[in-house]
């Protein structure tokens, strides 16, 4: 079943890389007490995902902060390491949290997880973004069709 406004996140643990090296991040400690808006891609470095997606969180993002959002997190079922390569690439380092969800455990618990085996990707993310209010979803935008159509930082500015 795929989670819906109103739902509390599943219990999942992401990687993301520190100063001090890889750390493990429960989504208690990402989402409790906060407001974050997190956003998914089906893979680093895609074409979509690095032109658009990306991109237009990292432009946008002190105008979502401004409207009170503590955190912006961007989730792939990629490992840490393209991850943190990614964020430093994009210039994300330091203003998205890069949240890898290596074994899609996260977005198979939400019920977001795709088969992209045609593309020869395997099981990824499907393309959405959400606002989290103290690990509750109170937005989300999941894609239906390519490209970045309802899940984009434009959407998001006009949730919160």
């Amino acid at each position: 079943m795929t989670i819906k406004p109103g739902d509390r996140l599943p219990a999942a643990e992401f990687v993301t890389m520190t100063a001090d090296g890889q750390q493990k991040l429960s989504t208690d400690v990402v989402f409790a007490g906060r407001k974050v808006v997190l956003f998914a891609v089906p893979g680093a470095f895609t074409p979509t995902c690095s032109m658009n997606h990306l991109p237009g969180f990292l432009s946008n993002i002190d105008a979502i902060k401004a409207k009170g959002v503590d955190t912006v997190a961007c989730t792939s079922v990629n490992d840490v390491h393209v991850m943190n390569a990614w964020a430093k690439a994009s210039g994300a380092d330091g203003k998205i949290l890069m949240l890898a969800d290596g074994n899609g455990t996260f977005a198979k618990a939400c019920g977001l997880s795709v088969d992209l085996a045609a593309a020869v990707m395997g099981t990824r993310s499907r393309r959405y973004s959400m606002i989290v209010e103290d690990g509750a979803v109170k937005a989300l935008n999941v894609e239906d069709k390519p490209g970045v159509n309802v899940s984009g930082a434009d959407t998001i500015l006009a949730q919160l």
